[in-house]
């Protein structure tokens, strides 16, 4: 299942200096049969995208900026949603906060906000499946299923 996130782009001193599109695949198969399966089902050959660039604003991201999810099938759109980031229960800077309590980055990170946007329980991603994220101000992520 496609989870379509803002991602934030965080200096080594944990610095918020950018933004982009995350896409963090989730497999419901094995995530479903058990909450401890979480980290196997976010774990394989293409189970994240990230792109299509990084947003530098002067100022923080707007919060009624919208993310937009569209999965294409043979060409015709099989689901679509939208919210808004000021949906979000954490603001950015707290995530980056509770990352940097134990862990370092000496490079920075790309930190994957969460998503609020889930297609229905029955709903399964196909072979050849078009999973298109949009941002405003960012643009568009488009990853194909394998």
């Amino acid at each position: 299942m496609p989870e379509p996130e803002l991602t934030l782009f965080v200096t080594s001193e944990g610095s918020i200096e950018g933004y982009s599109i995350g896409n963090d695949m989730s497999s419901r198969s094995i995530e479903g049969e058990n909450p401890l399966y979480l980290p196997q089902a976010k774990t394989y050959d293409g189970c994240a995208g990230l792109g299509p660039c990084i947003y530098v604003p002067e100022n923080s991201i707007d919060p009624n900026t919208m993310i937009r999810l569209e999965i294409l099938r043979k060409g015709k759109i099989e689901f679509k949603g939208e919210i808004s980031i000021s949906n979000m229960k954490r603001k950015h800077q707290e995530l980056v906060d509770f990352l940097f309590r134990e862990c370092s980055f000496p490079n920075g990170v790309f930190l994957m906000t969460g998503t609020g946007i889930v297609p229905p329980d029955e709903f399964t991603l196909q072979s050849d499946d078009e999973v298109r994220i949009s941002i405003e101000n960012i643009g568009t992520l488009i990853n194909y299923v394998a």
